[in-house]
C-alpha cells in the first residue's frame, strides 16, 4: 500500500524531472535567433588557467540571469545572449574576484579574458561553486560549496534548517521549532554530536555548537538563520582542517551570509501556516551590509495543532577602514511551539501525539566582530570575539501510558538551561613561496550553562529535579599548519591543534559528584594531493589523516561513574576526483574510529550511556554536469557503521542515501525550476528493530516579473516515512492484548505540502 502511495505521490515529481531534464537538453529548440554568444577564458596572475572558477552573468537590469564554471583549461561558455550590455563576475577559492563589462551584439561572438590579480581572504575561500583549490584555508580536498541560488530552501515558510543540502538527509527528533540535524552517511549522532556547524563572518569560524545541552549533546540549530541571507553553505570532512575543532568529527558545515541584499519583502504561506520576510541593504552600493527579519506562525501538518510562533532577527555590517576589513553579525530569535513528538509508526495516535502537554520554548542572542588587517598582498591577520545567550525550555513524553484518551498520566520531562557563550580568536597567514604558506592561530572559548535541569513528574503531577547542574567549559585552542605546492602536480598541507579544556561540573543534587578537571588532546591533520597533467585522463588524488574529538556531557546524573570529558576520533579519507567537459566527478573514501564514552545523559531516567568504541565506513560517489543555464547533480553515498566491540550496527545511522538534484533557468513561459529527489534507505534503530525508508521530493518554480522585481513562486515536498526514528517503551493498560509494557519503533511522521510565495524587490 504504502508503494502504491508513493508511486501516486511521485507522478508530479517525475512529470517536473522530465520537464527540467528536457529543457536542459533541448534549450538550443529555444534560441532567439538573433542571438549572440558569449565565451572566454580565467586566468591566474601568472596567466596560467584557472580550472573551477565561478562565473555569474548579470544583465543591464541587474539580475544574474547565468552562471557557470570554467573547464580544466579555464575556458568557459555562456551560450547564446539576447544582444545587449552584460557584467561577468569569476570567483575562486584562491583570488578575489574579478569583474568585466561586456557587450554583446546581434549574430556576433564576443570574447573575454578574465585574469586574477590578487590573493583571496579566507572568506572567498568558500563562497565558490563546487571544490575549492587547495590552501591553508581549504585543505579538505573532500569540500564541496553548495551556493544557495544553486539549491532548495529545505523548509520554505516552515521552521528547520534553511537549505536542503545534497547527500545529507535532514531529521528532527520532534516538530515545532526543536532543531533538525544534517546527517552524513553512516552518523547517527544526538543532535549532531560528530557534527560540527559554523557561521563565517568575515574571517572568522563562528563555532555554533552547544556542548551538554539540555536535550542533546553537541547541539547546533541552523534555524536561527532566515534564509534569503544565505550565501553559501561549505561541507568538509572536518577532521582535516585544523581551523575546525570541537564536533568535527565526521562533517563540518560552514554557512557563509551575502553582503548584501535586493530591498524586498517575501510573503510564503500555505492553508496552516504563514511567513513573512523583510530585508534592506544600504543604498549606497559600495556598503555592504543588511538588516533581515523573519515573522512566521503556524499549526504545521500534524493533526496537534503546534500554535507555533517564530521572531527573527539577522543584522550585518562591513566596514573598510583602510587596510582593515571590519565585520559585525547578529542575531536575534525567539520561538515556541507545541510539540507533537514522536509517536509508534504504523499505529493510529490520536491527535498524531502521545501529550498534548509537549511543547518547547527557546530565545537566543549572538553578537560576532571580526577585524582582517591586510598586511600586504601575501598576508593578513584577523581578530574576533563573540558572545551569546541561549535559553530553553523542552516538555517531552518518551513514556507515556498509550491509552487512546487525551490526557495520558505520567511520562512528561522537562529539560531547561540558560546559557551564556563569550570567545574568540585570531590567526596569521602567509604565503612565502609557491611550496610553502604558514597559517597559525588559536581560539577561546567559554560555555556556562546554569541550571541545566531534567525534571520529571511525580505521583502528584509536579515537576521534581532528576539532574541539576551548573557547569563552565572553557576552551583554550592553538593550532598552526604549513601548506604548498611542491610542484604543480604536488601539493600538501601539514596541520596540529592543540585542546586544552577545563570542565567545571558543579552538581546541585549530589556534591559528592561534582569535579574540576582539565583536559587535553593533541590532534595532528595532513593531507597530501597529486594533479596530474589535464591533458591525461587521470584523476586528482588525495589522501587525508586528521584526529578530531567531541566534548562529552560531564553530568554524572544519577549514575556514578566517571563521565568521559573529550571522545577522540581517527580518521583517513581518499578523495579521487576528475573534470571533463564541464562534469565534475568525485568518489570519496571515509574511514572513521571513535573512543569509547560513557556520558550522554539519558533523557528519561537522567542515567549516562555506555557508547562502545566504534567504526565508520563510508563511500561517496557524486557527479555534476554544469550547463549554461542550469545543472545536474546525483549523489550516492554507502556506509557500514558498527559497533566495534559486539559488531551490531550503529542505531539510527543511515546506511544508504541517493540524492538527485536538477536547476534549470529556461523553462516554457519563463519559469525557472529547482528539484532533488532525496531516498534515505531503512535503517537499523537498534534492538533489532528497522525503520522505514524515507524518499523525499522537494521542488520549486517560480516566475519573475516586472524585470525580476516581483517574483511569484510554488514550492513543494512529496514524502512518506518518519523523521527521528529510534525505539521507544509504551504502556498499554486498557488493551489486554499488551498487559506489559513493550518496545516499538517511534517517528515523527513526514507530511507532503505545497506553499505558495510572493517576492518584491524595491530596486534593482
Amino acid at each position: 500500500m504504502m508503494n502504491a502511495k508513493i508511486r501516486v505521490w511521485l507522478r508530479p515529481a517525475a512529470i517536473l524531472c522530465l520537464l527540467c531534464l528536457s529543457n536542459l537538453c533541448c534549450r538550443g529548440v529555444l534560441a532567439d535567433s538573433d542571438a549572440g554568444r558569449l565565451s572566454g577564458r580565467v586566468i591566474d596572475p601568472a596567466g596560467v588557467a584557472v580550472a573551477g572558477a565561478h562565473l555569474k552573468l548579470v544583465n543591464d537590469a541587474g539580475i544574474v540571469i547565468r552562471e557557470t564554471t570554467t573547464d580544466q583549461q579555464g575556458a568557459f561558455d555562456f551560450g547564446e545572449l539576447a544582444p545587449g550590455k552584460y557584467e561577468v563576475t569569476a570567483e575562486t577559492s584562491a583570488f578575489a574576484p574579478v569583474q568585466s563589462n561586456i557587450t554583446v551584439t546581434k549574430l556576433a561572438r564576443a570574447d573575454l579574458k578574465l585574469q586574477f590579480a590578487q590573493i583571496a581572504s579566507l572568506r572567498q575561500a568558500v563562497t565558490v561553486v563546487g571544490s575549492s583549490a587547495p590552501s591553508p584555508f581549504t585543505p579538505d580536498p573532500s569540500e564541496h560549496v553548495e551556493v544557495h541560488d544553486q539549491v532548495l530552501d529545505a523548509n520554505p515558510g516552515r521552521p528547520g534548517a534553511p537549505i536542503s543540502l545534497p547527500g545529507l538527509p535532514i531529521e528532527t527528533a520532534s516538530g515545532g521549532i526543536k532543531a533538525p540535524q544534517y546527517f552524513a552517511p553512516g552518523v547517527a549522532g544526538d543532535h549532531g554530536e560528530p557534527i560540527a556547524q559554523f557561521y563565517q563572518i568575515g574571517d572568522f569560524l563562528y563555532p555554533n555548537n552547544l556542548p551538554a545541552n539540555a536535550h542533546g549533546n553537541g547541539y547546533s540549530d541552523p534555524n536561527f538563520l532566515i534564509a534569503p541571507i544565505i550565501q553559501a553553505v561549505a561541507v568538509d570532512g572536518g577532521a582535516f582542517n585544523v581551523r575546525e575543532g570541537n564536533h568535527s568529527i565526521d562533517l563540518a558545515a560552514t554557512y557563509v551570509p551575502r553582503e548584501r541584499l535586493d530591498d524586498f519583502v517575501e510573503l510564503t504561506g500555505d492553508y496552516r501556516d504563514i511567513d513573512l520576510v523583510a530585508g534592506w541593504s544600504p543604498r549606497n552600493p559600495e556598503t555592504n551590509g543588511f538588516i533581515a527579519v523573519e515573522l512566521s506562525f503556524g499549526n504545521g501538518y500534524l493533526e496537534r495543532l503546534e500554535h507555533r510562533q517564530q521572531y527573527k532577527f539577522n543584522g550585518f555590517r562591513e566596514f573598510k577602514l583602510g587596510r582593515h576589513e571590519l565585520t559585525l553579525f547578529g542575531v536575534g530569535y525567539y520561538g515556541f511551539s507545541y510539540v507533537p513528538g514522536l509517536i509508534p509508526i504504523n499505529i493510529s495516535v490520536p491527535d498524531d501525539t502521545v501529550d498534548r502537554r509537549q511543547q518547547d520554548y527557546t530565545h537566543t542572542t549572538i553578537f560576532v566582530a571580526s577585524d582582517t588587517w591586510r598586511l600586504n598582498d601575501q598576508s593578513q591577520l584577523t581578530y574576533s570575539g563573540f558572545f551569546r545567550t541561549y535559553s530553553l525550555q523542552l516538555r517531552s513524553n518518551f513514556m507515556p501510558d498509550f491509552t487512546g484518551s487525551l490526557e495520558y498520566p505520567g511520562g512528561l520531562i522537562q529539560q531547561s538551561e540558560f546559557r551564556t557563550v563569550a570567545g574568540g580568536g585570531t590567526v596569521y597567514s602567509q604565503k612565502i613561496r609557491d611550496w610553502i604558506s604558514v597559517l597559525a592561530g588559536f581560539d577561546l572559548r567559554r560555555d556556562a550553562p546554569r541550571d541545566l535541569d531534567l525534571k520529571s513528574l511525580d505521583a502528584d503531577g509536579v515537576f521534581q529535579n532528576v539532574t541539576s547542574n551548573n557547569l563552565t567549559l572553557s576552551f583554550v585552542e592553538p593550532y598552526a599548519a604549513l601548506d604548498g605546492a611542491v610542484t604543480k602536480y604536488f601539493h600538501y598541507d601539514l596541520g596540529i591543534r592543540r585542546e586544552e579544556i577545563w570542565i567545571n561540573n558543579q552538581d546541585l543534587i549530589n556534591p559528592q559528584n561534582s569535579f574540576d578537571k582539565l583536559a587535553g588532546l593533541t590532534l595532528p591533520k595532513a593531507t597530501l594531493s597529486i594533479f596530474p597533467p589535464e591533458s591525461t585522463f587521470l584523476p586528482s588524488v588525495a589522501l587525508s589523516y586528521g584526529e578530531a574529538f567531541h566534548t562529552e556531557d560531564p553530568r554524572i546524573g544519577t549514575g556514578t561513574g566517571e563521565p568521559t570529558l573529550l571522545a577522540p576520533s581517527r580518521a583517513y579519507q581518499l578523495v579521487v576526483s576528475k573534470s571533463v567537459k564541464k562534469t565534475e566527478m568525485k568518489i570519496t573514501l571515509k574511514h572513521v574510529t571513535n573512543s569509547q564514552e560513557l556520558a550522554k545523559i539519558d533523557p528519561d531516567t537522567g542515567l549516562q550511556e555506555d557508547e562502545r568504541p566504534s567504526l565508520n565506513r563510508a563511500i561517496s560517489v557524486s557527479l555534476k554536469h554544469t550547463f549554461s543555464q542550469g545543472s545536474i547533480s546525483a549523489t550516492y553515498e554507502q556506509a557500514d557503521a558498527r559497533d566495534l566491540t559486539t559488531g551490531a550496527p550503529t542505531p539510527e545511522a543511515p546506511r544508504f542515501i541517493w540524492d538527485t538534484l536538477a536547476t534549470e533557468d529556461h523553462l516554457p513561459f519563463g519559469l525557472h525550476g529547482r528539484c532533488e529527489f532525496e531516498y534515505v534507505r531503512a535503517k537499523p534503530v537498534g534492538d533489532g528493530f528497522v525503520g522505514p525508508a524515507v524518499p523525499e521530493f522537494r521542488g520549486a518554480l517560480y516566475r519573475p516579473f516586472m524585470e525580476g522585481r516581483m517574483t511569484l513562486s510554488t514550492e513543494f515536498l512529496i514524502a512518506s516515512g518518519y523523521s527521528g526514528e529510534t525505539t521507544e517503551v509504551f504502556a498499554f493498560p486498557s488493551d489486554p492484548t499488551y498487559p506489559t509494557p513493550i518496545e516499538r519503533v517511534v517517528g515523527v511522521p513526514i507530511k507532503s505540502y505545497v506553499t505558495v510565495s510572493w517576492i518584491y524587490r524595491f530596486r534593482r
